[in-house]
């Protein structure tokens, strides 16, 4: 791994002296495999522990690992023949959200998602994930081609936030981001989102209004960063750690709140450690609960996706 938090660092020494012992067995005579099947029982031990225990402020970093699988890595695994479309027809375009048709197992989809690029040159490129008003209008032209030709859309969300700039909002950086919601309430046709990383603010939501909202088991939703709440509360971003325990912003807590429909668990240690094993389990949640929603009418599933927001928070969500 390129980046190693500070929690995991018990575990990377045992795992760094597994890599030595088994060095020193290479080309020589000594019989180490003994000790090196204690050091990885401990490692695996530890692993799990650690990660049974994880606070929000710990599972917070785990979403932000770069190496976690991003939109891109998502769309090369489950999404064949993948035609990326560009530009929302006012503006210009947009490289923090992203958007095309392809195929899921065989069936015409549109998929959208945020990418905030691995290396520092590719994530300024990708303004890391935050995207502006064109990226918004971006999304609401896709969708509404989707529901055009009948194609169920797929959205992935990874991002702290819109860009807050103030070119941003001169563009109408809040209009944008309402009437994406707007028109995922409109839709006809299904969508299913996914939260793979973080899922920040209303930039997270003009994606995630959907009628299934799935969530990696490590990811975190909220309406502002741990150090944006902190900040604001305490004057005080190094209560981030606070802060994150008062947000509720696990996927175990949103799933007990019901603003999730399902977590989908991540393979031990987090998503940056199995990158192939992660998007293959998103990938069979995701088939599931489209097979659920393609057999309703579009109107039905407007009409109960509605329902569904409009309860939250209620005496009678669910």
């Amino acid at each position: 791994m390129s980046v190693l938090l500070d929690f995991e660092k018990p575990i990377a020494e045992l795992e760094g002296k597994v890599k030595e012992l088994r060095l020193l067995m290479d080309g020589s005579d000594l019989d180490l495999a003994e000790e090196v099947q204690r050091l990885e029982a401990r490692a695996a031990k530890l692993l799990s522990q650690t990660y049974a225990k994880l606070t929000p402020w710990q599972k917070t970093q785990v979403a932000r690992h770069p190496d976690r699988p991003h939109f891109g890595d998502y769309v090369a695994a489950l999404i064949a023949d993948f035609t990326p479309l560009a530009g929302d027809r006012s503006f210009g375009e947009d490289t923090a959200l992203m958007g095309g048709i392809g195929r899921f197992r065989g069936r015409s989809v549109m998929v959208l998602g945020h990418e905030k690029g691995r290396e520092t040159e590719d994530r300024v490129r990708h303004n890391f994930g935050m995207a502006r008003p064109e990226g918004y209008r971006k999304a609401v032209r896709l969708m509404r081609l989707a529901e055009r030709f009948g194609l169920p859309v797929l959205s992935f969300i990874d991002t702290p936030g819109a860009h807050p700039g103030v070119r941003a909002e001169e563009r109408g950086q809040a209009e944008a981001i309402a009437r994406s919601i707007e028109t995922c309430l409109d839709l006809r046709v299904p969508i299913i989102a996914t939260v793979i990383g973080e899922g920040g603010s209303g930039g997270a939501i003009a994606l995630a209004t959907a009628d299934r909202v799935l969530m990696l088991e490590h990811a975190i939703y909220s309406v502002i960063s741990p150090e944006g709440c902190a900040a604001i509360l305490w004057r005080n971003a190094e209560k981030a750690a606070e802060a994150a325990g008062a947000l509720k912003l696990t996927a175990q807590d949103l799933l007990d709140l019901g603003l999730i429909d399902e977590i989908v668990p991540e393979p031990l240690g987090g998503a940056h450690r199995a990158g192939a094993t992660t998007t293959a389990r998103v990938g069979e949640a995701i088939a599931r609960h489209l097979r659920e929603l393609e057999e309703r009418d579009g109107g039905e599933l407007r009409a109960a996706r509605r329902r569904k927001y409009l309860a939250m928070g209620s005496e009678n969500a669910a």
